[in-house]
């Protein structure tokens, strides 16, 4: 017969903490990019376009529509988020969530967009620059 797992009233009490400190890492990080839409959105449209991982007719239109990927994400409910970004959360362990959320958004919804040419590179080179640039906003 299998053993049943009952974890101890500290167990729980510990796993709690975990749970909440990544729900609270995560609102922080959310609250955070909401407060730099223009200079985040710039500095990943200026680093996709310069490291040729999007190629574009106009870049002041591809930085509007990841200033408005980032709105969206900022009032977004969590259901909503998380179904973004479930394809994407085999790219690296512990991803950051605006990261991920505008890798998500740069593969599957930006390279229909007119003035996008092509995405190039992997996920995964799409996700490390743009968590660069995200990484210096949010720090």
């Amino acid at each position: 017969m299998a053993k049943v797992f009952r974890p101890s009233s500290r167990e729980a009490q510990i796993l709690s903490r975990i749970e909440s400190s990544k729900e609270y890492a995560r609102r922080k990080a959310i609250e955070s990019a909401r407060d730099h839409v223009e200079p985040l959105s710039n500095a990943i449209a200026m680093k996709l376009v310069e490291s040729n991982l999007v190629e574009t007719t106009n870049k002041n239109v591809l930085e509007e529509q990841i200033a408005q990927c980032i709105k969206n994400l900022s009032y977004g409910e969590d259901f909503d988020i998380d179904y973004k970004i479930a394809p994407f959360r085999h790219i690296i362990p512990n991803p950051n969530v605006v990261s991920i959320y505008v890798t998500a958004f740069v593969i599957e919804n930006l390279i229909n967009h007119k003035v996008v040419v092509d995405v190039f590179g992997s996920d995964e080179e799409i996700y490390l620059c743009i968590n660069r640039q995200v990484a210096k906003f949010l720090a």
